[in-house]
């Protein structure tokens, strides 16, 4: 580590949790970030901020106007960008040290099982349930542990898939992809915009915990927060011993 990244990371190399230990094994960390929107914009700038090596970002989707409420990676200047550019823009505006990649694809399943082979981390923000079952699907098939995270009216949750703990459940444990589940988004039902910034941060902390060995994950527990009250309620969450993705794996 240089004098320059001793300074940067000082706050962090003071906690006992963290050190220079585990600042080295982030600034030698691969996270793969899925979707750079509401809760992709706090996890892509808390990411970089805290210098983690290399981060991919993956997004189809453009900036719009109407994003602007939310998604704070993104200006009004970059209305019409690709959100994965947008966001490496203002990650290297605060730490131009760390490597971005974006990748401008929908993330499909031949798409992940590439990326997720080569993550060390990876943060699900995107905003659907067939893109979420072919994340958790590669990090089963990896065994890379998964940051779920989801944002919807004044509503949030987050949990932790590690497919590494043989007590850990997988996403189709808890929400079986055989299930119909209607599909909710920002442009039709609305989101209160701190609340992607609450879970995206949480998001972002799981990450950097699971990368730098700090703290204890949250594998396992389905935290839920009610924005209207600010209530928090927890869900133990067990592995489905017939789960049609991970219990082979056992």
């Amino acid at each position: 580590m240089t004098d320059e990244q001793l300074l940067r990371y000082s706050r962090h190399i003071l906690l006992n949790e963290i050190g220079v230990d585990g600042q080295d094994r982030l600034l030698a960390a691969h996270a793969l970030v899925i979707g750079a929107g509401g809760l992709g914009s706090p996890v892509a700038l808390y990411l970089g901020s805290a210098g983690v090596g290399h981060i991919t970002l993956v997004d189809n989707d453009v900036v719009d106007a109407t994003n602007l409420q939310r998604q704070i990676a993104h200006s009004l200047a970059k209305v019409g960008v690709n959100k994965a550019h947008s966001a490496r823009q203002s990650m290297a505006a605060i730490n131009p040290e760390v490597r971005v990649t974006c990748i401008t694809k929908r993330a499909d399943a031949a798409l992940l099982d590439q990326l997720v082979a080569t993550a060390d981390v990876v943060i699900d923000c995107c905003d659907n349930f067939a893109t979420r079952h072919a994340v958790n699907a590669a990090c089963v098939q990896h065994h890379k542990p998964l940051v779920s995270g989801a944002a919807i009216r004044f509503d949030g949750q987050i949990t932790v898939y590690d497919s590494r703990d043989s007590t850990s459940p997988c996403y189709a444990c808890v929400f079986p992809p055989e299930s119909t589940f209607e599909e909710t988004r920002c442009a039709t039902m609305g989101v209160f915009a701190p609340l992607v910034g609450i879970i995206g941060s949480m998001q972002a902390a799981e990450a950097l915990k699971l990368l730098s060995g700090a703290g204890k994950p949250l594998t396992g527990r389905l935290q839920m927060l009610d924005g209207r009250s600010m209530e928090w309620n927890e869900l133990r969450i067990p592995r489905n011993p017939v789960c049609p993705v991970c219990s082979a794996t056992h």
